[in-house]
């Protein structure tokens, strides 16, 4: 939108001075040092959802803690309006990405223990998004310290359970139960805002659209032999079979790939798991092999329409092979998430984000997902848009300083505008 057809920004620019003075920078880095430090992988949200709710108590906020099952909880905090203007929510998940436990992850960024270097702070959850659970807590505080009352409703929405990972098979409890379980529990038990910013690592890059995923499950069966006894009938072990069904998996993974491609973005397929036979007893022929596919989907496209797609190939798979045993599922199905550039909270985005850094947003269409996918299906608009400062590398989770500044002025001042402020 060129520079002469923007829209004003709705705020006094005295108060949105008087909000950006409030905002502090020691206190940022001091609640962030707190948040790395209480170790919260998926299932383990306990301890932080417990410092979530003093903290946002401690603002005075009217806090629910809805109880998603035993151990696990989502703390929400409203900062109750005067009444007539539009409520909006910032959403964080409170797992994180990995459990600290991981010895192959040694990097410092990749353990519940804050390190500032360099202008950084490191740590596990700073990145995935434990970063951006702060800087909506100091936003808030922000506009109450400049005496700011505003219209509508501002709520901070501290979820468990969102990172990628499902119970499947022998794998389960709450350490698989994520994939947006905390956020379904939000929506399903009363939290609806009229929209939502996200908060995840975005690198402050505006996202409006991220692909769906949707987890297949191909196998293949064999015999059940002694080494001793395979002979002559070594093509009917499912390893074997396995990799004869392969190279037309692949080819319509190539296929997909380009087909689906969205916004720039390949719809990239990973091979994530591959498992057949037993370790401990190599001595038999395994009875039974699987291919776990993650099917990148992007939001144009159904995930109905996605599944039969990729069913077809199993069907064909399938008559060339009746007698392989094979088997077909899809066990995790997370649609695409998408919000209109025309939006009023990404123009309000927009136009912060210009003030604060001096240059506009980046946008950008990613292949992970997010809790927009829940949120949108129940009609609230949600955007991506989040504290980190370039991808993760071998020394793990890492944001800059200044960025969680700059991202929670941005925060209080969209917040400012699009829940109006009260006269």
């Amino acid at each position: 939108m060129p520079a002469t057809t923007k829209p004003a920004s709705s705020l006094d620019a005295k108060l949105a001075d008087r909000i950006l003075a409030e905002v502090r920078e020691d206190e940022i880095v001091s609640m962030a040092t707190d948040v790395i430090n209480i170790p919260s992988p998926t299932g383990e949200e306990l301890q932080m959802a417990q410092y979530m709710q003093s903290a946002l108590q401690k603002l005075n906020l009217d806090v629910t803690w809805q109880e998603v099952e035993d151990s696990r909880a989502n703390v929400v905090g409203r900062w109750r309006g005067t009444g007539g203007g539009k409520n909006l929510m910032f959403n964080g998940h409170m797992d994180t990405s990995n459990t600290g436990r991981e010895e192959f992850l040694n990097g410092i960024g990749y353990k519940p223990h804050a390190v500032l270097k360099d202008g950084f702070i490191y740590g596990l959850g700073i990145y995935n998004m434990k970063g951006a659970l702060v800087c909506y807590t100091h936003a808030v505080k922000a506009l109450q310290r400049a005496g700011v009352r505003l219209k509508g409703d501002v709520i901070i929405a501290a979820v468990a359970g969102e990172i990628e990972k499902t119970q499947w098979g022998e794998f389960k409890g709450k350490e698989y139960r994520g994939y947006g379980c905390g956020t379904h529990y939000l929506v399903n038990h009363g939290i609806l805002p009229d929209m939502c910013i996200l908060g995840e690592p975005t690198d402050m890059h505006v996202v409006l659209e991220h692909f769906g995923s949707m987890w297949v499950r191909i196998s293949c069966t064999g015999i059940y032999v002694h080494t001793a006894f395979c002979e002559g009938r070594e093509e009917m072990n499912s390893i074997r079979r396995m990799l004869d069904l392969m190279p037309p998996i692949l080819e319509w993974i190539e296929h997909w790939e380009k087909k689906a491609a969205h916004g720039g973005k390949k719809a990239l397929i990973n091979l994530g798991g591959l498992r057949g036979g037993h370790a401990w007893r190599a001595s038999r022929t395994p009875e039974k092999t699987e291919l776990f596919l993650d099917v990148r989907v992007p939001p144009t496209i159904s995930m109905a329409d996605a599944r039969r797609e990729i069913q077809q190939v199993f069907f064909e798979l399938e008559r060339q092979h009746p007698d392989w045993g094979l088997e077909f599922e899809t066990y995790v199905s997370v649609p695409g998430a998408h919000i209109s550039e025309d939006h009023e909270m990404i123009r309000a985005i927009d136009r912060n984000h210009e003030r604060i850094t001096a240059a506009p947003p980046q946008r950008e269409v990613v292949t992970w997902c997010s809790d927009a996918s829940v949120l949108t299906r129940y009609g609230v608009e949600t955007v991506n848009y989040g504290p980190s400062s370039g991808p993760r590398d071998k020394e793990g989770e890492k944001v800059r300083i200044q960025t969680l500044v700059e991202i929670t002025k941005i925060y209080a001042l969209t917040a400012a505008e699009l829940c109006s402020v009260s006269g």
